[in-house]
């Protein structure tokens, strides 16, 4: 039994090494990992610095070009709005102004028309009276 216990004592004494070369193992991976995430990060700040916050800067200004032109266009089609707006209602008065006035003066002319029309009318159908009318 003594050289059953031996042989697992250098089981055990082999497993123990394994386990803790294992360990180190992983704790070595675990500190490349974080190393290669600083690099990693340094390298994305300086490509950030480098590249993207020019890009950024130049969008921005681009947008900031973009809202001018919005505003000025914006505030250009409510002026021509208002211009048209008041166009039509300047139209819409001169139309109004020209119509009463038409009929204000051709209302004389077509009451007289009516009048030589309807005195044509009597003295038509007094013409024609006394014909039709036969004594008995």
């Amino acid at each position: 039994m003594g050289q059953e216990l031996a042989t697992t004592n250098l089981l055990l004494g082999i497993m123990a090494a394994v386990s803790v070369l294992e360990a180190l193992v992983c704790i070595g991976i675990g500190v490349a990992a974080f190393i290669a995430y600083r690099r990693v990060m340094t390298l994305v700040e300086g490509l950030e610095q480098r590249q993207v916050a020019p890009a950024m800067a130049r969008v921005n200004s681009i947008l900031d070009d973009v809202k001018g032109v919005t505003t000025t266009v914006k505030l250009e089609t409510e002026r021509v709005d208002q211009a048209i707006r008041t166009t039509m209602h300047r139209v819409d008065d001169t139309a109004d102004r020209v119509r009463s006035n038409v009929r204000a003066k051709t209302s004389r002319l077509v009451g007289l028309i009516r009048g030589i029309r309807v005195a044509i009318q009597s003295m038509l159908e007094q013409q024609q009276e006394p014909r039709t009318h036969e004594p008995f």
